[in-house]
C-alpha cells in the first residue's frame, strides 16, 4: 500500500472520529444512524493511522506533498 494521505487529512479523519464517539457515548446521536456514524469513524481512524485511503487509489487521488 503506497501512503496516499496528507497530514491535514489525517488530522481531520481523526478529529471527526473522536466527535462521533464524544457524540455517541454522551448518547447525542442514537439508533442506527448513531451506529453508521460510528462505524465511519472507526473506518477514519484506521485509514488515518495507515495513511491510506482505499477509495482514493481508483480516482488517482492523494493528499500528501509531493516531493520535489
Amino acid at each position: 500500500m503506497k501512503k496516499n494521505m496528507g497530514s491535514t487529512d489525517r488530522i481531520s479523519r481523526i478529529i471527526f472520529a473522536i466527535v462521533i464517539g464524544i457524540l455517541y457515548f454522551t448518547k447525542a446521536i442514537e439508533g442506527t444512524a448513531a451506529l453508521i456514524l460510528l462505524a465511519f469513524a472507526i473506518v477514519f481512524l484506521i485509514t488515518s493511522f495507515i495513511s491510506f485511503c482505499p477509495l482514493y487509489l481508483p480516482f488517482g487521488l492523494s493528499t500528501r506533498k509531493k516531493k520535489e
